[in-house]
This record gives structure tokens, sequence and C-alpha cells, in this order.
């Protein structure tokens, strides 16, 4: 009986759900196609007849989140919004937050951050890590200089090192959480560590331009 559209999907998103899980337990090198379709009952050519190879498979794995730095582009409000500050430290939260709560955030996060070794295969993912890296850091500069002119900011605050610490904190933040989870705890510390970021920016020296 032929497979209508929708049983594709679904058989294709259980297929996504298995990836995620045996990537984050054995890492990206060491999964096996065949591991996959094990873990998501299916046989190997089930697997086939949707990703032409376990790259193609962990692309569509990535592309089903959003990265950290391409949720922060939201964060260029304009110019006549009353509260730029606030509106990147709600996002900052919400970033932190979501790979807490989850599931597929977490996984997949998780499979980037500590489980993924940076081979020429995987250019297609690292691209797009670096591209939002790159956009997150520009849009975000945006909504600084917006902060600066309603005076929640130093106006001499150097908004291009700024929004590269930003970009190391959160960073750095959801690597620890990954790696060790009681070192931090996602989302209850959330909001704690974006008001110490941001408190950085308001008070720290070395963000000032020289």
């Amino acid at each position: 009986m032929k497979r209508t559209r929708q049983q594709a999907l679904e058989t294709r998103n259980r297929i996504l759900d298995a990836a995620e899980r045996v990537f984050a337990e054995h890492g990206v090198a060491r999964t096996t196609l065949e591991d996959v379709a094990v873990q998501a009952g299916f046989t190997r050519g089930a697997i086939y007849g949707h990703f032409r190879n376990k790259v193609e498979l962990f692309v569509a794995m990535t592309n089903r989140v959003m990265l950290p730095m391409e949720m922060l582009v939201l964060a260029s409000v304009d110019a006549e919004e009353p509260d730029p500050l606030g509106k990147i430290r709600q996002l900052l939260v919400f970033c932190l937050g979501k790979t807490a709560v989850e599931p597929h955030s977490r996984r997949v996060f998780e499979v980037l951050f500590t489980k993924c070794e940076y081979t020429r295969d995987m250019d297609l993912v690292f691209d797009r890590q670096r591209n939002a890296t790159r956009n997150g850091r520009r849009q975000l500069e945006l909504a600084l200089q917006n902060a600066i002119a309603r005076g929640q900011l130093p106006s001499d605050l150097d908004t291009v090192r700024a929004s590269g610490i930003v970009h190391a904190f959160l960073d750095g933040v959801l690597r620890d959480w990954l790696l060790e989870q009681d070192s931090i705890v996602l989302p209850r510390d959330a909001e704690c560590l974006v008001d110490i970021c941001i408190g950085m920016l308001r008070q720290s020296p070395s963000l000032r331009r020289m």
C-alpha cells in the first residue's frame, strides 16, 4: 500500500528523534545508520528512503531546532522599542530556558556542543553555526545601540566587543550546563546568570571604547 505524505513525515520524524538520542549517547563518529535504524524500530533501508547518508541525516536533525544566536536575531528591535535592554534580557533567558525544557533543542545542542567531531563532512552544519554567530552578533549590536540611545547602557559602551561577550556568555553557559548539570541548573539559574551578564555590560570598564 502506498504511503501517504503524513505517514512519510511521521516516519522521517521518528528517524530524526532516534538520531538525536543515539548521537547524544554515542557521539556522531561512533554512530552508524544501523544504530539509528534499530533505535527507531526500522530497517536500514527505511533510513535510506529518507536520507542518503549519515551526514544528510545529521544536517536534517540540526535543522529542526533554532540555534541560540539565531534566537538572538530577534533582539534587533527597532529604535521605537521602549525597553531594548529588557528585550535582550528576555531573549537570553528564553535561550537558556528553552535548552533545558525543550527535548529536541536539548539533545541537538548536546550533540553539537559535546558529541560532534569537527570534520569536513559537517561543513554545512558548521557554516550554519558560523553564520548564526555572525548575524546574531551584528543584530545584537543594533539592540545594544538602541539600549544606549534609551540611556539603559553607558554611552561609551563598545557594542562590537559587548556583543562578542554576550555570545561567549551564552555559549559558555550552555556548554558548561550540558557537560556538568550540577554546576549550573537551568532554567532555575537563567535569570540570575543573565542579570550578571547585563551587569557586566553596564559596569565593566574593559567594555568601554578607548
